[in-house]
């Protein structure tokens, strides 16, 4: 017997059944979708980091169906001013994530779990609360600003350790992933806005 209560129960298998949906229409999307949408995410977030003048940035290296595309980090990298750093994450055994500063296409290796992580020396889970800019990836997020990910924790424990204030915190989705709500749990962090192909630049209430 499930220790959750009605509501919390309930709660769980919509979040569940949504996670389940995103994943299914991501993993739908045509080829050429998918590259369209990665091209008009990387030139709005590039516009971001020219905006908001961020010398020090945190992200992901997209695969699969994630948003962004591949070559998110180098056209990131490319963006930064000199003397600038991008930090990209190295999953742990815990599925917490260490930093570590990404230098070009070169400097990625695969992972033990088949994820290309940078190669350069780990700086630490607390390395990401010094960053300007912090983009992270997402199935979908609320209009409170509530992130929802694939169920595995690591951003929960990334965002839950910031400082405040702290980064700019922004997650990249697909069309059709800015949603109304998503189910919120006592571990959930929200993110300070969201891009989208269509949207672009969403800001949530902080």
């Amino acid at each position: 017997m499930s220790d959750l209560t009605p509501d919390a129960e309930k709660s769980r298998n919509f979040k569940i059944a949504l996670r389940t949906r995103l994943l299914t229409a991501r993993r739908s999307l045509p080829v050429t979708v998918r590259s369209a949408a990665a091209a008009r995410l990387q030139e709005e977030t590039l516009a971001l980091v020219r905006e908001t003048g961020a010398r020090a940035i945190a992200a992901y290296v997209p695969v699969g169906s994630e948003p962004g595309g591949p070559d998110l980090p180098d056209r990131l990298l490319a963006a930064l001013p000199p003397g600038g750093r991008l930090l990209l994450p190295v999953l742990l055994p815990d599925n917490d994530l260490n930093w570590a500063p990404f230098t070009g296409p070169s400097s990625l290796l695969t992972g033990s779990r088949g994820l290309r992580e940078p190669s350069g020396p780990r700086l630490g889970a607390t390395a990401v609360r010094s960053v300007d800019l912090l983009l992270v990836p997402a199935l979908a997020v609320g209009r409170d600003g509530t992130r929802m990910g694939r169920g595995g924790g690591s951003y929960d424990r990334v965002l839950a350790r910031l400082p405040s204030p702290g980064p700019l915190v922004v997650a990249l989705l697909h069309d059709g992933e800015d949603v109304e709500a998503v189910p919120a749990e006592p571990h959930d962090r929200p993110v300070h806005a969201v891009l989208t192909p269509s949207g672009g630049l969403s800001h949530r209430p902080r």
